[in-house]
């Protein structure tokens, strides 16, 4: 696996939100397997209100489709009603990477 792309999304709740945004981000993972050229992709959660988007791909063209496929356009559909403010979307070159050869399932 030579993953050389990445994207982050950081994303802040409406307090009364988070646990919907919670579940949005844990249903994406359903989203995202379809995605064949999503390499690896994580939700995370900071704390109560934050919370966190980050992907990795072998090329920029994988990486591309991703930002226009169905979890951001979903995101853009739910942002206003979840989210505190707008997401900061960061695309990143990978320096090093290091992954198991077996899948880690949560």
């Amino acid at each position: 696996m030579d993953l050389k792309f990445g994207v982050l999304a950081l994303l802040e709740a409406k307090p009364e939100k988070a646990a919907e945004l919670r579940d949005f981000l844990i249903g994406g993972k359903d989203v995202v397997d379809r995605e064949p050229g999503t390499r690896t992709w994580y939700a995370f959660q900071v704390d109560d209100t934050h919370f966190g988007i980050f992907d990795s791909f072998a090329d920029e063209d994988a990486r591309q489709a991703h930002l226009g496929g169905d979890i951001p356009k979903a995101l853009g559909e739910v942002g206003p009603t979840l989210l505190a403010k707008d997401p900061e979307l960061s695309a990143v070159d990978l320096l090093a990477v290091k992954h198991e050869k077996d899948d880690v399932q949560g």
